[in-house]
């Protein structure tokens, strides 16, 4: 498996001009009090420093993988910290933090900049309501300038044959597609290879399907075709704690091309103060008619007993 590349487009090292050098990936862009940081294997390019070193840059669209396409596992966009060493309010800010990094990747995505990310996180905290969000946007300018409507959410279950029409539906360079609670992609060998190729950052993606189909046929859709657009997979399976192996190698190998973000909400005190969050902006309750005092109490509730009850979730039925 060879290791991921990329290229500075804007960043420094100790002062140093990076645009335009190329270095081996050891960790993704993490944000800092400064903008954000990339780190990197020195390679000799720093003679006297660490072997590895952290580039400075503003935003994750500051560097780009070259080479063929890259197969190193790509770390998380934020390290993980343990919670129980923090207060609620540090906790929150992180959890606020992961959001908001959610909420830029997603735009990247659409805009073309992110061609493929992966959203892992428990279901009813929000990660496709956000996304959603910003594809709706796309989605009205898309109408109101009288353009093909160039971004789609799909949900539920998707056969090999509806993927790979979906993609070539989508394939040109200002589209994007929302793959939303499609788990069963991940479990059948054809549609994850479908997969593989859309989400691979190698200079071309081209995406074939070569068994005989009528339908291809009748809808005029060819039997290979490049892959130009944009992908975002949502999922609730957290990756790294896959107990299939053969999974786990098939995951691993979705997570080698392309951005993957853990939003890493793995206890039920980080979901309540998710909840907690969506509470204090004035979302979670702006429908209904509450006092504050009948918020507070349902929180509070939600809060005492949030190892007992079976979900935590921002939606209710």
């Amino acid at each position: 498996m060879s290791q991921a590349n990329i290229r500075i487009k804007a960043g420094t090292y100790r002062n140093v001009d990076c645009a335009g050098r190329v270095f081996e990936l050891v960790k993704q862009f993490t944000p800092s009090a400064k903008g954000g940081f990339v780190t990197v294997k020195n390679g000799g390019t720093f003679p006297g420093f660490a072997e590895t070193v952290r580039i400075n840059v503003n935003h994750f669209t500051d560097y780009e993988f070259v080479g063929e396409a890259p197969a190193a596992p790509v770390s998380e966009i934020v390290a993980e910290v343990q919670a129980a060493s923090q207060s609620d309010e540090e906790r929150m800010a992180e959890i606020a933090q992961r959001f908001e990094i959610l909420n830029d990747m997603s735009k990247a995505c659409i805009a073309g900049d992110i061609r493929a990310m992966i959203v892992s996180g428990p279901p009813g905290v929000g990660k496709s309501y956000t996304v959603e969000c910003e594809v709706e946007k796309a989605q009205l300018l898309d109408q109101i300038a009288g353009k093909r409507l160039r971004a789609e959410v799909v949900k539920g279950a998707a056969s090999p044959i509806g993927l790979y029409q979906t993609l070539y539906k989508y394939s040109d360079p200002n589209c994007v597609v929302v793959f939303d609670d499609c788990d069963s992609i991940l479990f059948d060998d054809t549609s994850l290879n479908l997969l593989k190729g859309a989400l691979d950052s190698g200079k071309s993606r081209k995406i074939s399907w070569l068994a005989d189909s009528n339908l291809l046929r009748k809808e005029g859709i060819p039997s290979s075709f490049t892959f130009k657009g944009s992908v975002i997979f949502i999922t609730n399976i957290k990756f790294d704690k896959t107990k299939s192996q053969r999974l786990r190698d098939h995951l691993d190998a979705l997570q080698s091309r392309c951005h993957y973000l853990d939003l890493t909400l793995d206890t039920m005190r980080d979901k309540i103060l998710r909840i907690k969050q969506i509470a204090r902006t004035g979302e979670l309750f702006g429908d209904l008619d509450l006092q504050q005092t009948d918020q507070d109490a349902i929180i509070e509730f939600m809060d005492e007993n949030k190892n007992r009850l079976r979900e935590m979730s921002l939606y209710g039925n």
